[in-house]
């Protein structure tokens, strides 16, 4: 596929931005009042937002959004922990796997070391916020300079900054990302543009100036074709191109935490529970108001000619006259008591804990859990993140690696791995896939107690050998530490491997 044209970049930016404006109005909301002043600080688009902060009274929303992200880097891509190893595909005999094991081993450690080097766990933390309260998001994920402790740079992209553009089915396919830059750093980042002549003079006199940088992605069948323009508002003629490129894999890594058929934006948990967190905001706006009338109270006085309101000074020690025979001031009694609004306000907010998994992939309440319990409690996480986290799992975590790869690949850090899922695959190793790892190793286990009561015609049918060999790998347990009779050498494994086209 050819670059698209900038006038064609351009209709198609501004198509993505119209498709977006829906979205806008409930997206303010959810950072209103789950993430506040996030949203109003990155873009103009989103400045109510900073007004609806100023009447937020309520914070359990947003210490729940920050729990449920947390939550998630922990569960799917836990820091200073493996959660993903290269494995042998379908595709390889049990001999070639022999001989791939520890060749995949050590490719799989160059890759964890790279990222527990750069600032993963970080901007990755930060995408999570915007996926629990917009329901999508997107990573930026770039190659660092040569002589840097790690090969990946990483940058959180604001939802203020991202439209998309997708299909029928509602599959992202172009991304466009809209950033403020000065024509001092367009000249410094793209060196060999040509600026159009009204817009060249103004950058040599004002490199500071700033201007509207649209950057474009979208498929190929090579990849993924990028492109870098100026719109239109900024060059005050008409769009320039300032690069043009392809990428074997997509630069910008957008997911989402659930969708309805035919969109191409996700929904958030933020915005099923919206209702509850904008009603327990009122609730205690309302005891709010009602504990300051308690405090201070109102009063009522005899208009006798004697008594000034405005002289009255209600503080301890006070003296205030009165007309003899006058009442004097007497406190006005409230028509009810407020004490059902705690009811309501518990409620809500177990509700809006409960919709953000808060009781689910939270801390233990009890210290003293039963294994049955800690199962059960993985068993219905699964349930309630299945859905979830396959969609994570396909557009953000194998694409992540799948990057990862091609740029060690390129760097000769590793061998050039055929990562087609029937010669090498990945294995997910995060506590969330463990968790129906070890439902299986139960099963293992039952099992292998069960033939052993059965005499040793049963035990002669199992193997127990490729037993233990299949509840290592189901547990995660290194490779060294489990003694193969027929182990291989590297050149044998890239063999298996065979030779393949470089993925430039």
């Amino acid at each position: 596929m050819a670059p698209a044209a900038p006038v064609a970049l351009e209709q198609a930016y501004r198509s993505a931005r119209r498709r977006r404006e829906p979205w806008e109005p409930l997206w303010r909301e959810c950072f209103a009042y789950a993430a506040p002043v996030r949203g109003g600080g990155l873009h103009p688009a989103f400045a109510p937002a900073n007004r609806l902060a100023e009447q937020l009274f309520d914070a359990t929303a947003a210490d729940a959004v920050e729990q449920l992200a947390a939550s998630l880097l922990a569960e799917l891509t836990p820091p200073w922990s493996r959660w993903f190893e290269l494995i042998p595909g379908s595709a390889v005999s049990p001999e070639e796997q022999t001989l791939l094991v520890p060749l995949l081993e050590r490719a799989s450690r160059a890759l964890h070391e790279h990222f527990e080097a750069s600032n993963f766990a970080v901007e990755l933390h930060q995408c999570f916020l915007d996926l629990v309260t917009v329901g999508t998001a997107t990573l930026l994920f770039q190659e660092a300079p040569l002589g840097e402790r790690s090969a990946f740079r990483f940058a959180a992209v604001p939802m203020a900054e991202v439209y998309l553009l997708g299909d029928r089915d509602g599959r992202p396919l172009r991304l466009f990302r809209t950033t403020a830059v000065t024509l001092g750093q367009i000249r410094a980042r793209f060196p060999g543009c040509t600026l159009p002549e009204p817009l060249g003079e103004r950058a040599v006199r004002e490199p500071d100036a700033p201007v509207e940088l649209v950057e474009a992605v979208e498929p190929d069948v090579q990849g993924v074709v990028y492109s870098a323009f100026l719109p239109a508002d900024s060059t005050g003629t008409s769009p320039v191109l300032l690069t043009t490129g392809r990428f074997a894999h997509s630069p910008f890594l957008t997911f989402r935490w659930l969708k309805a058929a035919g969109e191409v934006y996700g929904r958030s948990p933020v915005m099923t529970a919206l209702p509850d967190i904008k009603t327990a905001n009122k609730v205690v706006e309302l005891i709010l108001k009602n504990a300051s009338i308690a405090v201070t109270g109102i009063w009522l006085a005899d208009d006798d000619g004697v008594l000034n309101p405005a002289n009255i000074d209600l503080s301890p020690g006070s003296i205030i006259p009165k007309a003899p025979g006058s009442a004097g001031l007497t406190p006005l009694q409230a028509p009810g008591r407020f004490d059902v609004s705690q009811l309501v306000l518990e409620d809500l907010r177990a509700r809006i804990r409960h919709t953000l998994l808060v009781d689910k992939l939270g801390p233990v309440a009890s210290r003293r859990m039963t294994a049955t319990e800690v199962l059960e409690r993985s068993a219905e996480m699964n349930r309630l993140l299945g859905a979830t986290y396959g969609r994570l799992k396909g557009e953000l975590l194998a694409p992540l690696i799948e990057r990862a790869v091609a740029i060690l690949v390129r760097r000769g850090e590793i061998p050039d791995l055929p990562l087609d899922g029937r010669r090498v695959t990945i294995g997910w190793r995060s506590p969330l896939a463990r968790a129906q790892a070890r439902e299986d190793v139960q099963n293992i286990l039952l099992w292998l107690q069960t033939i052993d009561g059965l005499g040793d015609v049963a035990r002669a049918v199992a193997d127990l050998p490729a037993a233990v060999r299949h509840l290592a790998e189901s547990l995660g347990v290194p490779p060294e530490l489990v003694r193969d009779p027929e182990p291989g050498g590297a050149l044998a494994a890239r063999a298996v491997l065979g030779d393949r086209p470089h993925d430039a």
